[in-house]
């Protein structure tokens, strides 16, 4: 039977293939029903771009016509998705969120985009992300500003700003973001939805580069696992994808017991960057408790993250960027984000030995990281130390010189290649989601889904999902 209390663009993927599959919905009355709500939230939230309705219909209807004959053409056909504007689709422009680029044609789908399109899903859009993906934020010089679902006046978080708050307002159940430093689980945190950062390589991309990964974003781990057996086919273009591997993303739902036994790592100190807020402290510690009271074996951590080395991750992409706005004309770098540039430009004098000494720093980070994880099967934290910030900022300390202060719990997981995820845990007395993240070992990925499920299971129950600015908040739970 058919949940009539929700709208098709609120359904999860799972409920919207079993009913494709039973022929009581079509994907052109979803596809419908997600343009709708598109179109009645974005002058709100302007998270989308290449928004090109006829072009999503068209695809709706290869499906339905595909499911009519009961042929799918893959484990997604017929799903709305949403695609960050950073990885390619063929034809389609590929701006990386800053008027100081060309924005060129994208020759070819990039790998996670061609996995979406073989598996059937209806691309409706792509979304906004920050300039050049530096920055936890929806700023943009080529986007418009970003806004959270939850407050319009916060941010949705960054870079995958747009795929956050597309995925908290509805805007059809599956969203592919990118993360080199907590892109895919900040936003995730601060818009109240399940991410997963899988392991490097996990989910092929192009062009790779250390600690960049594509996760999905959605609002079940469900659906995460749906999308991650589309996404983790191999692709020879990532000359760090990993080989091969038959995981069985269908044991994804796991019972509570799974909880039994494990060694659970608490971290609530990340060693650097911004003070925990109280209320995302206690939020933490309230799961923790979840855990301890299910079986598990919860340790507090002791920090690892150095301030040597989140500076130096800072200075060594300070000098890539710096590189990259160099090779600009006059006129197009005038265009980029004046936080960037001077963020960029005060690496300018930077020797070959500091530049290589920053570099060093990521290298240092996984070790430290893998070495302090060794001893637990998972590890628990905030995913940020503070809730959603005002929109209009392109960072919480609003400083080109203190940029990175908020990813201290999330970039350690990028450099040591660990699956790491984000599951909502709370909410801020002013109604912001706080976020959990839950890292596992290098290639558990379907184990951190697993215990993220179990946790899913356990939490207290949520606020419904935001409504529209004009309408009163759904009073209805979820769990």
């Amino acid at each position: 039977m058919l949940d009539t209390s929700l709208p098709f663009h609120a359904w999860s993927a799972a409920a919207l293939l079993k009913a494709y599959r039973s022929g009581e919905v079509s994907p052109v009355e979803v596809t419908r029903s997600v343009l709708r709500h598109i179109e009645a939230w974005e002058p709100s939230l302007r998270a989308t771009y290449l928004l090109r309705p006829e072009l999503a219909l068209e695809q709706a209807r290869a499906s339905e016509a595909r499911w009519f004959l009961s042929n799918p053409c893959g484990a997604l056909d017929g799903v709305p998705v949403t695609i960050k504007e950073n990885i390619a689709t063929a034809g389609d422009p590929v701006p990386l969120g800053s008027l100081g680029t060309d924005a060129p044609l994208a020759a070819a789908d990039a790998p996670p985009a061609a996995r979406l399109r073989e598996a059937g899903a209806v691309m409706v859009c792509k979304t906004t992300m920050p300039d050049y993906g530096m920055l936890s934020s929806g700023v943009s010089t080529f986007h418009p500003l970003t806004h959270n679902p939850w407050n319009t006046s916060k941010t949705p978080g960054g870079s995958s700003a747009g795929g956050g708050a597309a995925a908290a307002a509805g805007y059809g159940p599956l969203h592919l973001g990118t993360d080199i430093g907590g892109s895919l689980r900040l936003p995730a945190s601060w818009c109240g939805i399940f991410s997963l950062k899988p392991s490097l390589g996990r989910v092929p991309i192009d062009p790779p580069y250390t600690g960049r990964a594509a996760g999905p974003m959605t609002r079940t781990v469900e659906d995460s696992a749906l999308m991650m057996q589309v996404l983790s086919q191999s692709d020879a273009r990532d000359s760090m994808s990993l080989p091969p591997c038959d995981i069985a993303w269908d044991d994804w739902d796991v019972p509570v017991m799974r909880l039994r036994g494990l060694r659970i790592g608490l971290l609530m100190d990340a060693g650097c960057g911004l003070a925990v807020v109280p209320e995302v402290r206690d939020a933490v510690m309230r799961a923790a408790a979840i855990f301890a009271s299910a079986g598990a074996n919860v340790e507090f951590m002791e920090p690892f993250l150095t301030r040597k080395m989140l500076d130096g991750m800072d200075h060594a992409w300070r000098m890539r960027s710096h590189l990259d706005l160099a090779a600009l004309s006059d006129e197009k770098r005038d265009l980029v984000l004046p936080y960037i540039r001077a963020w960029a430009d005060s690496a300018k004098d930077m020797s070959g030995p500091a530049t290589f000494a920053a570099t060093s720093q990521f290298h240092a980070t996984r070790v430290a990281t893998v070495a302090a994880c060794s001893g637990f099967d998972y590890v628990i934290s905030p995913t940020a130390p503070i809730p959603a910030f005002d929109a209009e900022l392109p960072s919480p300390t609003n400083d080109p010189l203190r940029p990175l202060e908020h990813i201290a719990f999330t970039v350690p997981f990028n450099m040591s290649e660990q699956p790491a995820a984000s599951i909502p845990c709370g909410m801020t007395a002013d109604g912001l989601p706080i976020g959990l993240q839950i890292a596992g070992k290098r290639f558990d990925d379907l184990g951190v889904l697993q215990v993220c499920r179990a946790f899913e299971l356990l939490r207290d129950p949520l606020p419904g999902w935001p409504r529209l600015p004009n309408q009163e908040r759904r009073t209805r739970r979820r769990a």
